[in-house]
């Protein structure tokens, strides 16, 4: 093979490794700007749960520490 050959595969080698990392970059930049995105824009609704200091105490049973909340 010639040397102008053997260059020119070098070259087209490196550029897609180039891109496959330019792509995966900006793949992971998308999807984290995706999360912070949503755990910005978005707000639970309050779920069911046992509050401290109400009902009987059962083993397993989860209750929130200080719920955010409105009582009801």
């Amino acid at each position: 093979m010639s040397e102008i050959a053997t260059s020119q595969r070098v070259r087209r080698g490196r550029l897609a490794i180039g891109l496959a990392i330019g792509g995966g970059l900006l793949l992971l930049a998308g999807a984290n700007w995706h999360l912070v995105h949503v755990a910005i824009s978005s707000q639970p609704d309050c779920v069911p749960h046992l509050r401290q200091g109400e009902g009987e105490v059962r083993p397993g049973a989860y209750s929130a520490a200080r719920s955010a909340c409105q009582s009801r």
